[in-house]
């Protein structure tokens, strides 16, 4: 697959901190296992703690799914994103229901960004962070390492 490159683009817009999140070693094995069936297993930082126990609350319309898991690892996983939620001063409001795409963070770092890469069907949205960051599941959104598909005309 042919890609573009927008480190010259982008090369600015991460502080030295945002570019590596790691998964806590708490994580629960439940929390890959269950999430990561539809979607990468987003890193809790990504979201603040409210913001998480407000989207553990409406699993049963997760973005047009039905994402519910059994109580045990639901409180499990709620558990873990709750202690190990980002800071909500830093990553500004989720909106409602919450998406890591609202927040002042992530549209901070992404501005830049056409509209039209979202769309693409190879990226689908926003939300796929491992269309551009391929090794955003290990928590490096390094932007030496961002690589956006060429978009087909």
């Amino acid at each position: 697959m042919k890609r573009i490159f927008l480190i010259a683009l982008l090369g600015s817009a991460f502080p030295a901190m945002a570019h590596r999140l790691p998964m806590p070693a708490n994580a629960p094995a439940s929390y890959q296992a269950e999430c990561s069936s539809c979607h990468m297993a987003y890193q809790p930082a990504l979201l603040p703690a409210n913001d998480w126990r407000k989207l553990m609350a409406g699993l049963n319309e997760h973005f047009g799914s039905d994402a519910t898991v059994d109580p045990k690892n639901g409180a499990e996983i709620n558990a873990f994103l709750e202690r190990n939620g980002g800071d909500p001063k830093r990553l500004g409001s989720a909106g409602t229901p919450p998406r890591i795409t609202q927040t002042r963070h992530f549209t901070h770092h992404h501005h830049e960004v056409p509209p039209k890469f979202w769309r693409d069907p190879r990226v689908k949205s926003a939300a796929n962070c491992e269309a551009c960051h391929s090794a955003a599941a290990k928590g490096n959104y390094s932007e030496h390492d961002i690589a956006i598909p060429e978009l087909r005309e």
